[in-house]
C-alpha cells in the first residue's frame, strides 16, 4: 500500500528568497520542492500533498497563535495521512514543535518539523538534505510523537533547542538522547519512543501575553519582575536563573516582587540558563526561599518546553493551583517522570 504524508509550509529559511532586505518566504514553494525532487530518486519517496499557512511566516514573527494554526492542520487531515512534515523557520521551530507535542498528545504516526538554515532556492543548500531524510521518516509507522529533524539528528520536540545560529546542525537535545541519527544508514532508538496511549488531541486558544519570562542578572530591579505580574493577561512567570536554580536571594525587592505576585496568583517556574542543567532548587540556600514562595522548579526542561507547556496549561487547566500541580508531571515526555 503506497504512503502518502502532507507537508504543511508555514514560511522559515527553507522557503525563502533573497530580496533587496533580505531574505523573506516566498509564497508557491511546492512547485520549487517538487522540481528539485524530481532530480532525486523520487520513486523511492512517497506521495505528497502540500499546504501553506496564509501569510506565511518568517519564525521570528511566529505568535501563540500560529500553533493553534499548525495543529489545526494536522487534525482535520490526522486520517487522511500517514504522516506530516511542517516545515518551519528554525529560530522558534522548538516552541512550536513543543507546543504541538502538547496539543497531539497520543499520536499514531510521526508529525516532523524540519527546516534548513539555506534556502532550497540557493545552488548550495542544506535544505534537499533535511526535506529528503524527513520525508522518508514521516513515513515510519514505528515514530508515534512530534519530532524535529536536522542535519542528521532526530530529536524529541520538546527536548529540542536552537543551540547554533549559522552551523548546519542548528539543534540538540542537551538533556535528553536522540530518539535516531542519520548517516549511511537511518538509525532509529525505538527503546525512546513514547509508549502508545490513547488518543487526546486539545488545541485550544492562546493568550499571547500569558507567560513572560524573566531573565535573572547580578544587580537587577525587582521592578521588572511588578512589571511583568501587573499585566492582568500574565498568568506564569519562568524565572531564567544560574546553574541549577540560582537566583540573588539577598536581593529583597526583587523576592519580595515574585513572593507579592506568587500570592495574586501568578505561577512560577524555575528554569537555568544553562543548556544542560537540571534545576535543584534549594541545593544551595540562595534559591531555598523559592521553594516557601511556591516557586516550581523545572528539573531538565528547556526553556522552549517550559514556555509552551505554561502556554498549554494556562490555556487548558481551570485554576493556579491546578496549574501548579500538574506542571511537574510529564504531558509527552518533556520531563522525566
Amino acid at each position: 500500500m503506497n504512503t502518502k504524508i502532507l507537508i504543511i509550509y508555514t514560511g522559515g529559511t527553507i522557503g525563502m528568497e533573497a530580496s533587496d532586505k533580505g531574505y523573506v518566504p516566498i509564497s508557491g514553494f511546492e512547485s520549487l520542492i517538487r522540481d528539485r525532487l524530481a532530480h532525486s530518486h523520487h520513486a523511492l519517496l512517497p506521495d505528497f500533498d502540500m499546504l501553506e499557512l496564509s501569510p506565511l511566516i518568517d519564525s521570528a514573527n511566529l505568535t501563540p497563535s500560529h500553533w493553534h494554526d499548525m495543529a489545526d492542520i494536522v487534525i482535520k487531515h490526522y486520517d487522511d495521512y500517514d504522516g506530516f512534515i511542517i516545515l518551519h523557520g528554525t529560530d522558534t521551530m522548538a516552541y512550536s514543535a513543543s507546543m504541538l507535542s502538547f496539543i497531539l498528545q497520543g499520536l499514531a504516526k510521526p508529525v516532523i518539523f524540519t527546516g534548513s538554515q539555506i534556502p532550497l532556492s540557493q545552488l548550495r543548500n542544506d535544505a534537499l538534505d533535511n526535506l529528503i531524510t524527513t520525508m522518508l521518516l514521516a513515513t515510519d509507522s514505528a515514530i508515534n510523537e512530534v519530532c524535529l529533524y536536522f542535519s542528521g539528528r532526530l530529536l524529541r520536540g520538546n527536548r529540542a533547542s536552537k543551540v547554533k545560529a549559522t552551523g548546519l546542525d542548528a539543534f540538540n537535545s542537551p538533556n535528553f538522547p536522540w530518539l535516531g541519527q542519520v548517516g549511511l544508514n537511518i538509525e532509529l532508538h525505538s527503546n525512546l519512543f513514547l509508549p502508545q496511549k490513547a488518543q487526546q488531541f486539545v488545541n485550544p486558544s492562546f493568550k499571547k501575553n500569558a507567560v513572560a519570562i524573566l531573565p535573572i542578572y547580578p544587580g537587577m530591579n525587582g521592578k521588572h519582575a511588578e512589571l511583568l505580574s501587573s499585566d492582568p493577561d500574565c498568568k506564569a512567570i519562568i524565572l531564567r536563573s544560574y546553574g541549577v536554580g540560582n537566583l540573588p536571594d539577598q536581593n529583597t525587592a526583587l523576592i519580595e516582587a515574585i513572593a507579592a505576585a506568587a500570592q495574586q496568583g501568578i505561577v512560577f517556574v524555575n528554569s537555568s540558563q544553562c543548556l544542560q542543567a537540571e534545576v535543584l532548587q534549594g541545593q544551595y540556600a540562595c534559591s531555598s526561599v523559592l521553594n516557601d514562595i511556591g516557586v516550581i522548579p523545572g528539573a531538565e526542561m528547556t526553556v522552549e518546553a517550559v514556555f509552551c507547556k505554561l502556554h498549554f496549561l494556562v490555556a487548558t487547566v481551570s485554576s493556579t493551583t491546578a496549574i501548579r500541580d500538574a506542571f511537574p508531571h510529564p504531558l509527552a515526555g518533556e520531563v522525566n517522570d
